[in-house]
């Protein structure tokens, strides 16, 4: 065949034929909706569409890398302390290893499963998270560990329900604004159910006590009102009834009172050494990070200075050893996972799949959310709340739930993909 027939074989005006063909371009109004799909071109092969976000997955298990090994940095030391000397120095890492297999695994069952089936099973999902909360409350079967009540044993893992309640509220609230979208204009019949459901949880959460993840909760729901078009004076008395909420909590709780007033003036001598004895030793070990670090492995902090580094203050750790570089690597990394699941929501609400997309804002409210109030926590802008950092910190039961929350919304990219190729799901 000669050269001038390859050229014309493969001119623009094929490719971009051919194309169309593939993607299912038509005159029906999908090709001028405001989403995208992305397209891999190569010189060497034809076009290609990829099924799924495939950056979203390697920044995500980038981030649970270095999760990984963060935290065999903050728990290596460990065996030191009497409390942990039965341990092996890599006991914690293990555990965290197996964990984000078993979290991988599951995430890859959970991707395979269609959106239509997990609005089927929302309230279910959210049931059975109510269930979880109330028995582990149970003495015989929740455990106890520093006065909170929040894990069921299952040998292999302890589970935290109140991980499940986060993903539970995110696809009830999803199918309850899909429900009741003929009625969110009228303020109680839109809003009052929602608030029982938030007001139930929030009970049984303050009963472990667990604040931090009724807070976290809480933001989820509101915002997936917000994002279903509940009225917006409503969003706003919804705010400030949660606002009241919360100032009520902290004044009918000593000790709450004493953390925030902790927070406020944590360098006092009765603060550093009580209550904001891991906010001081937290901003210390940033203050020793400086911009690039001491080296990873060379954190001072970890060794018994700050307690729980390897949870609540894991990026305090990162800060010492990676300095201001890593975590801004960290930040950047949380941010553009939350923009690209806010953007495919929008594709999916774009493709009149509301459910879909609703589910996939919500899980970046999520992320979010729980990142922000985590990392203000480590940097003293927010009380200490007990808020592990999403996909990275020590804890077999975030890590499933994030990985799992993470592949629902990896399935509504495969299916808004689907439906812009002219398919179906």
């Amino acid at each position: 065949m000669s050269d001038t027939t390859n050229l014309g074989r493969w001119s623009p005006a094929v490719w971009w034929g051919a194309l169309k063909d593939r993607v299912g371009a038509r005159d029906d109004g999908v090709g001028s909706l405001p989403v995208r799909d992305r397209i891999n071109l190569s010189a060497a092969q034809p076009t290609r569409i990829m099924g799924f976000d495939q950056t979203l997955v390697w920044v995500v298990l980038g981030l649970i890398a270095m999760g990984l090994v963060m935290v065999y940095s903050a728990t290596i030391a460990l065996p030191d302390n009497p409390r942990f000397a039965r341990y092996e120095p890599t006991h914690f890492v293990m555990r965290h290893a197996m964990a984000i297999v078993i979290a991988l695994v599951f995430a890859a069952v959970t991707a395979q499963v269609p959106m239509a089936a997990w609005e089927r099973l929302a309230k279910w999902i959210f049931l059975f998270s109510i269930v979880l909360l109330v028995l582990v409350l149970v003495p015989m079967i929740g455990k106890e560990v520093y006065g909170a009540r929040r894990w069921i044993p299952l040998g292999f893992m302890n589970f935290q329900p109140s991980e499940l309640a986060k993903l539970g509220i995110v696809l009830y609230a999803s199918d309850y604004m899909v429900r009741k979208m003929e009625v969110k204009e009228r303020f109680f019949r839109a809003v009052a159910p929602m608030a029982i459901a938030v007001g139930l949880v929030g009970v049984l959460l303050l009963a472990e006590p667990d604040m931090g993840a009724f807070m976290v909760i809480a933001v989820i729901a509101m915002s997936i009102l917000f994002l279903g078009g509940v009225n917006g004076r409503m969003f706003f008395l919804i705010t400030a009834v949660l606002l009241g909420a919360f100032i009520s909590m902290i004044t009918a709780s000593p000790w709450r009172r004493e953390r925030i007033f902790a927070y406020l003036d944590p360098w006092s001598e009765q603060n550093a050494l009580g209550k904001a004895y891991q906010l001081t030793h937290s901003l210390i070990a940033f203050g020793r990070g400086e911009i690039f670090g001491e080296g990873l492995g060379a954190s001072v902090e970890k060794l018994h200075y700050l307690p729980e580094a390897h949870t609540d203050f894991l990026l305090a750790v990162i800060g010492e050893e990676l300095g201001f570089i890593g975590v801004s690597c960290v930040v950047l990394a949380f941010f553009w996972v939350v923009v690209r699941l806010f953007n495919i929501g929008r594709q999916a609400i774009a493709l009149d799949r509301v459910f879909s997309g609703l589910v996939a804002q919500g899980v970046a409210v999520w992320m979010a959310g729980q990142a922000f109030i985590n990392m203000g926590v480590n940097l003293g802008v927010l009380p200490t709340k007990g808020l592990t950092l999403p996909l990275m910190s020590f804890g077999g039961s975030g890590i499933l739930m994030n990985c799992i929350a993470l592949a629902i919304c990896l399935r509504v990219d495969i299916e808004n993909r689907q439906l812009m190729r002219g398919g179906r799901t």
